[in-house]
């Protein structure tokens, strides 16, 4: 029986570790069906090439700084050449100095809010601008958020970076609908993951959700959203663009926790 994402081929954003949500998407596409090829850059990349090499099938990491304009056009060309074209990407993309977070929102310098902006939100158009041309009717593209209807304690310019990648994925779900194009994001709970680790006081908001979201919540369950990003990427949502699906334990649908009684 062909798997969810047969013959789609896929870019993966973001993994670090096998830890990293973005390896258990990896991990889960291949299951489905999918080709794969993830990105990494700099120092991280051995890390990634280390995660590669524990997918099902290793696959290869291509060179990206989602910042640097020549490293997007060398990765269109790799893909063009590889592929011929893309059927979908996952972004997993995020960065904030660590002046713009950890209760440090009023003291934040605009140097700091920008680079969150730009590495976190900006780079979701500057991607999915890079990988268009190569995109058939009924690709998909999906970015990995947190939900930024509220002010979270700890969060700060992270979270501005997220409404804004909220508001960018709106705008590429109407610009590239034309094309056939979807655009989504999974608003995930808080995960253990590297990058989440580093926010300071990320236990706070770990804390929140496990104790008020109705499904529980297991903060060391990375795979949680590998699920909802293929559904997303499959031909199963060809109806479906412009929309934030929360893997949160319904975490987002509760105002207050109410103790058993």
């Amino acid at each position: 029986m062909a798997g969810l994402l047969a013959g789609r081929r896929l870019l993966i954003t973001g993994v670090i570790t096998k830890e990293s949500m973005a390896f258990h998407v990896a991990a889960r596409a291949q299951e489905e069906g999918a080709e794969v090829v993830l990105s990494s850059f700099g120092r991280v990349r051995r890390l990634t090439e280390r995660a590669a090499q524990r997918l099902a099938t290793p696959v290869d990491v291509l060179e990206l700084d989602v910042n640097r304009p020549e490293d997007l056009e060398a990765l269109a060309a790799d893909l063009e050449a590889r592929w011929g074209g893309v059927d979908g990407m996952l972004h997993a993309i995020a960065y904030a100095p660590q002046d713009a977070l950890g209760g440090r929102f009023m003291t934040t310098p605009a140097a700091s809010a920008a680079a969150a902006f730009e590495t976190s939100a900006f780079s979701f158009k500057a991607l999915a601008a890079t990988l268009a041309p190569l995109m058939p009717p009924g690709a998909s593209i999906v970015g990995l958020d947190f939900d930024a209807s509220k002010a979270w304690p700890v969060y700060d310019w992270m979270g501005v970076a997220k409404a804004a990648l909220e508001s960018v994925s709106r705008y590429l779900a109407r610009d590239l609908g034309a094309q056939g194009i979807r655009v989504n994001l999974v608003s995930a709970g808080p995960l253990g993951t590297v990058a989440a680790r580093g926010i300071p006081g990320f236990e706070q908001l770990a804390d929140l959700w496990q104790r008020q979201a109705p499904l529980g919540w297991d903060i060391t369950d990375p795979a949680i959203i590998a699920g909802p990003v293929c559904f997303l990427l499959s031909e199963l949502a060809r109806g479906i663009s412009g929309e934030i699906l929360h893997v949160d334990g319904g975490f987002h649908a509760v105002g207050a926790a109410i103790a058993p009684s």
